[in-house]
């Protein structure tokens, strides 16, 4: 997961090489003549100090770094007149390292309770340099003088740091909770449905160029085709501004404003209609429509208005946050396929539909190329809507990969099997990080669970002693016995667990445990140079795919790995990396080529060593899939975090794997926060628990017999809160952390677990089991 926050940790991030400056030079004669050290030397410095809780040295050196470069930093504030452009923030480094000392400071004395001291240098920044930024080696800068805000208000009290408590709506209220409903079902009113449930557009226009990049759709009955799509639909274009709530919301001006803040209002109507008489690209449009129609409990309509966005405009692209493209056409027809499967009463069923696209696995546009048929909407009967699963064994074994206990099989109709002990495994996932509350890699403070004894009774805390808050009182009853997470896990139906070899040296005789007696496996990764680890680089520039004693470095740390386990009876398969092409403190976004060759070599090494066990990479969701496909053959497994939303992940997701690599497929990280802003905890449980069921739902529906085929199952990401990640590791902090496909369209980083540490006492033993647990459970153990 991505984490806005300086990591300082010389345990995670290896900083270290990055702190030329051991301190700043002492004032004798001989150190005069010396070079000054640079802002960025002294802040680096401060940041270690801070993480290894040495305050006084970490307010020293920060207020070092203000009396060399504060009036510097003065200048390059009163030369901006907002925040630095992208891709220009150094050119002000120093106005961005001094506004870093003040924060530093204020953390140092929020630390040692000195509250007015912290408060004012908070202010400082907000006063004097609310222009400078800090480096997150996560990949962007973040914005000093809003988390200085923040940090004040926490301070003196004004910021509820959890959701508001639970209030039963009155009969009939709006309970939106982002893409899904809390308690009770939403749909607004249309004034003009259209005069044709399935649209017949052969009746409207023609279709040329079927197939290829030339496809195109002419409308020659405008007229007609308006009336049979109805209002919010192209090309109708006037059935929404005779629409009676049209006139009502513009008189009480509930239009003004961008189209983007209209996403997530609670009167989805309003956001209908916004949606629909927006100035926008029209495929991009005609999407969010369809969406908001799909939330607003339109579902036929929303249909409808998916399948005008695939005909009229598949060749669309929309950016995300990160600048990256996405196809409206692949979207669009995704969420056709999601809507008639999920709602089969319709009887509605898309067929012979498709929108490939070649290079389109990179962040450029311009060599997209197309295949394109929308395919038809017919009406069947709803038992003809979902397919039917296949048993495999009817078809033959066409490929077998490894030679030992675990396997994987491909069969005669292209699907894939991961065996183990010759019997069908299907990976039910998790990712396990039980960090005490007030731990932290960016400060140095993170310990390893598989030896944490926090109250030194001889037992290891979360593993063995972590217990169920049924009641959730926040107290250990009488009857909420020490059980352990691997056992509460084991009943959920977990039977796998995602780790990494680094930075810890894992203790293997937890992991026997886990597998012989809870009969959970481990997928054990080393992370291949992402965060700078394996690799012997620096943060700047980070790993370099292309240097090979850094080259060196990696295979060996792999190599330890390798023969250190493989012999042991819980590992599962080899990860490599985690989302390594997104190119954070590495160059592998720049030099793909190389680093997928490179992830090859060192896949052929393992299997010179272990040939038991297959070799999976951890990509960045599709970013270079065809680059990876064309230099990695040697990597059995395509593993990715993919965080795609409510619809899962998309057809075309599973499709474009097989046709690019055509390999199996396993979601490395997939998940959803159980925060909404505004919303109450149990609707935003409930949001989460069908968001997570509808992502199982597809990777299931996608396995051997049944979909594309390719699925082997997927890691959710995460077991427990992890408290650190947005801003204080005390905090259970409710940032909006980035936007991306989630119930209200932010990322709440402190807030992904399936179980919670409640209100943070007794921690790291005490779970809170969210819903999705417990659909979860019902899904993995049929229980």
């Amino acid at each position: 997961m991505i984490k806005k926050y300086l990591f300082i940790s010389t345990i995670i991030l290896f900083t270290t090489s990055l702190l030329i400056c051991a301190g700043y030079p002492q004032e004798t004669a001989t150190q005069e003549t010396q070079a000054q050290p640079s802002s960025e030397e002294i802040v680096l410095k401060a940041w270690e100090f801070l993480g290894k809780g040495e305050l006084d040295k970490a307010i020293e050196l920060s207020n070092k770094c203000i009396e060399l470069y504060q009036e510097e930093a003065k200048k390059q504030q009163a030369s901006l007149t907002a925040f630095a452009p992208v891709g220009v923030e150094r050119k002000y480094q120093v106005l961005n390292d001094v506004g870093t000392a003040y924060f530093i400071i204020a953390e140092a004395y929020k630390r040692q309770k000195v509250y007015d001291k912290s408060i004012e240098n908070y202010q400082k920044v907000v006063d004097e340099f609310s222009f400078a930024q800090c480096w997150s080696p996560r990949g962007w800068f973040w914005k000093i003088a809003e988390d200085s805000k923040t940090s004040i208000e926490n301070i003196k009290g004004r910021v509820a740091q959890r959701a508001v408590p639970y209030v039963p709506k009155e009969a009939g209220a709006v309970s939106t909770g982002g893409c899904a409903r809390a308690k009770q079902e939403y749909k607004f009113v249309l004034s003009d449905e259209g005069t044709e449930k399935i649209v017949d557009y052969a009746k409207y226009g023609t279709f040329e160029g079927m197939g290829t990049n030339d496809y195109k759709y002419k409308i020659t009955n405008r007229k007609g085709l308006s009336e049979a799509v109805g209002e919010g639909i192209y090309p109708n274009n006037s059935s929404v501004y005779a629409d009676p709530d049209y006139a009502k919301y513009e008189k009480e001006g509930a239009l003004k404003g961008s189209q983007w803040e209209f996403l997530f209002k609670d009167d989805l109507k309003l956001c209908f209609i916004k949606w629909a008489t927006v100035g926008e690209e029209p495929g991009v449009k005609q999407y969010y429509t369809a969406n908001i129609l799909e939330r607003g409990g339109q579902i036929e309509h929303a249909i409808k208005a998916y399948y005008a966005a695939l005909v009229n405009f598949p060749k669309s692209v929309g950016w995300t946050v990160w600048k990256t493209p996405w196809s409206v056409g692949q979207s669009a027809r995704d969420c056709i396929i999601f809507l008639t499967e999920q709602n089969p009463n319709l009887g509605i069923k898309l067929v012979d539909s498709y929108v490939k696209v070649k290079n389109g696995f990179d962040n450029s546009i311009q060599n997209d190329t197309f295949s394109i048929d929308p395919g038809k909407l017919v009406k069947c009967a709803p038992g003809e809507v979902l397919e039917k699963r296949t048993d495999p064994l009817a078809f033959k074994i066409k490929k077998t990969v490894g030679e030992g206990k675990v396997q994987l099989v491909q069969f005669e109709n292209s699907h894939w099997q991961l065996r183990v002990d010759g019997k069908p495994y299907m990976i039910k996932g998790i990712t396990y990080s039980p960090t005490v509350i007030g731990e932290s890699p960016d400060e140095g403070t993170l310990t390893d669970w598989t030896r944490d004894d926090v109250n030194k009774n001889g037992i290891i805390d979360a593993p063995y002693e972590a217990w169920v808050d049924k009641n959730k009182n926040e107290k250990q009853d009488a009857d909420e016995h020490n059980v352990g997470d691997f056992q509460i896990m084991k009943e959920m139906g977990v039977n796998t667990l995602r780790i990494y070899h680094q930075p810890f040296a894992v203790d293997k005789k937890v992991l026997r445990d886990l597998y012989e007696k809870y009969g959970i496996m481990v997928i054990m990764g080393d992370y291949f140079g992402m965060y700078a680890i394996g690799s012997g680089a620096s943060w700047h520039p980070g790993t370099d795919y292309s240097d090979p004693a850094q080259r060196e470095n990696m295979k060996q740390s792999v190599k330890k790995m390798v023969e250190e386990f493989k012999d042991e009876p819980y590992v599962l398969m080899w990860l490599l990396g985690n989302e390594n092409n997104y190119g954070v403190a590495n160059n592998s976004n720049k030099i793909p080529e190389v680093y997928y060759s490179f992830a090859n070599e060192v896949a052929v090494m393992i299997k010179s060593i272990d040939k038991n066990h297959p070799v999976a990479i951890g990509n960045g969701d599709t970013l270079f899939l065809d680059i990876f496909a064309k230099n990695a053959p040697e990597v059995d497994v395509f593993g990715c975090n993919a965080y795609r939303g409510l619809h899962g992940f998309g057809r075309s997701f599973w499709e474009n794997i097989k046709d690019t690599c055509d390999k199996p497929v396993f979601i490395t990280e997939y998940g959803c926060p159980a925060f909404i802003t505004d919303k109450t905890l149990e609707e935003a449980e409930e949001t989460q628990a069908k968001y997570l069921k509808l992502a199982w739902h597809d990777i299931d529906r996608n396995s051997a017999g049944i979909g594309v085929g390719n699925a082997i199952g997927a890691v959710l990401f995460e077991w427990v809160d992890e408290w650190w990640k947005a801003y204080e590791p005390f905090t259970h902090d409710i940032k909006k952390s980035w936007a991306g496909p989630f119930p209200d369209g932010w990322m709440y980083e402190e807030w992904l677990g399936v179980t919670s540490q409640g209100n943070g006492d007794n921690s790291p033993f005490k779970r809170q089991l969210r819903k999705a647990y417990f659909v979860y459970k019902q899904m993995w153990t049929n229980k």
